[in-house]
């Protein structure tokens, strides 16, 4: 059975391998659609996008095509001192519609190292301009900004390990977490009382993914970027989960009122769901303060042309199939469902959506009973601590939308009822 060969050699991540053959693992061979096919011909739909990445399904024909052809040119070349034609296209396009202001792009493959890239980057930024002192970053309650050290860092105590990796931690300014509504207030004043000190800001647009979909207002993000202006401080927004039409805009940042980062970064779903690409998106004012040195930092990977190629397809392909339209329509039904059908039952204690993120709270301890009895029904869901996670590919259908509702709700009732 492939499972257990499957646990015989391979290690995953965020899973205790003594309990894995436990929960319903899928072994995928191959997909279609919207679903995925495991080893026996059974079929899930993926209403997990593959961990948030994918947004148009599994072979797609445009972006599988986009893949073969890049393979008749090259696969990689690096970009260390020199060029792809796909990438410098890949760029060009996405300068048309991101919400930085005369953007310049720095790729590498995940989204934890885009953050990364970021922090290097606003430190360098002062310390290149002979600025003392610039070195502390602000976060929030609740932040998952990734899994690298830096990242990590960044990241709140209280989930995915973070604590027990503390002694690698580097110290931040933390602000209460977006359940608390005095967050952007504390977070205003930090601002201001530290800005001799911070290098920058670092803020989950809308929605923090990680924490359980929290969802924030945008007055408070328009606050706080405008606290950074005043006290020139730099703001970093991590969309590594949200962009890309998650949340009903192309970028969540294009929700908020006259608010443009100085450093954005994306990944996840920048590609379809198809190859590991990430990027580091750098407003002209921080790109200008690198004239006449150079950024400490580069990956191997980093701007892979296959990954490029698919990414560029991708962008097109949201605009020519109007995704957007379908993203509002199957929140709006989303929402609607779940509040009639899944809020209502017992041990369920909170609905959020946005978009299409979807976190649905249910008592302690259930959460991942609820996600392995949804498996077993043929929807593919999966836990954080207790709250179930929803987040469908981007043209998820209607049908579709009620066939994960009903699941879920009959796995709820199996194991609360």
């Amino acid at each position: 059975m492939w499972a257990y060969r499957d646990a015989a050699v391979v290690w995953h991540g965020f899973t205790d391998m003594s309990a894995y053959l436990d929960h319903c693992p899928v072994v995928v061979e191959k997909a279609e659609g919207h679903e995925l096919i495991d080893t026996e011909g059974r079929r899930y739909l993926d209403a997990i996008a593959s961990l948030w990445v994918n947004t148009m399904g599994h072979r797609v024909p445009e972006l599988d095509q986009a893949v073969r052809d890049q393979l008749d040119l090259v696969a990689h070349s690096t970009m260390l001192g020199n060029a792809n034609r796909v990438v410098v296209e890949l760029a060009e396009a996405l300068a048309e519609v991101v919400p930085v202001s005369d953007p310049h792009f720095l790729f590498a493959s995940d989204g934890a190292s885009a953050l990364e890239q970021a922090l290097k980057v606003a430190f360098q930024f002062w310390s290149s301009q002979g600025v003392p002192g610039r070195t502390t970053y602000l976060a929030f309650g609740g932040a998952y900004h990734g899994d690298t050290v830096g990242s990590l860092s960044l990241g709140a105590d209280d989930g995915f390990g973070t604590s027990l990796f503390s002694p690698l931690r580097f110290p931040v300014l933390r602000a209460p977490g977006y359940g608390d509504p005095a967050c952007f207030d504390v977070a205003c004043r930090m601002v201001d009382e530290h800005s001799g000190r911070l290098a920058a800001v670092v803020v989950e647009p809308l929605v923090q993914g990680a924490a359980g979909m929290r969802i924030a207002p945008p007055e408070g993000f328009e606050a706080l970027a405008g606290a950074c202006r005043a006290a020139d401080v730099l703001l970093i927004h991590d969309e590594v989960a949200v962009g890309f039409g998650r949340t009903g805009t192309l970028f969540a940042t294009e929700q908020l009122d006259s608010v443009r980062p100085d450093l954005l970064c994306l990944g996840k779903s920048i590609t379809g769901g198809y190859l590991p690409l990430s990027v580091t998106v750098a407003s002209g004012r921080v790109f200008d303060a690198f004239a006449g040195t150079a950024f400490a930092h580069g990956h191997s990977y980093g701007g892979n042309a296959l990954g490029a190629a698919v990414a560029l397809r991708h962008l097109r392909l949201l605009d020519e199939r109007d995704v957007l339209a379908n993203v509002a329509a199957r929140s709006a039904q989303l929402s609607a469902l779940l509040t009639e059908r899944v809020a209502p039952l017992a041990g369920v204690s909170g609905v959020r959506v946005k978009g299409l993120l979807c976190g649905v709270d249910v008592d302690a301890g259930a959460g991942r009973d609820v996600c392995d009895l949804a498996v077993t029904a043929g929807v593919l869901l999966r836990p954080i601590g207790d709250t179930v996670i929803i987040v469908p590919p981007l043209t998820i259908t209607a049908e579709e939308v009620e066939r994960i509702v009903d699941v879920l709700a009959g796995a709820v009732r199996d194991r609360l009822g």
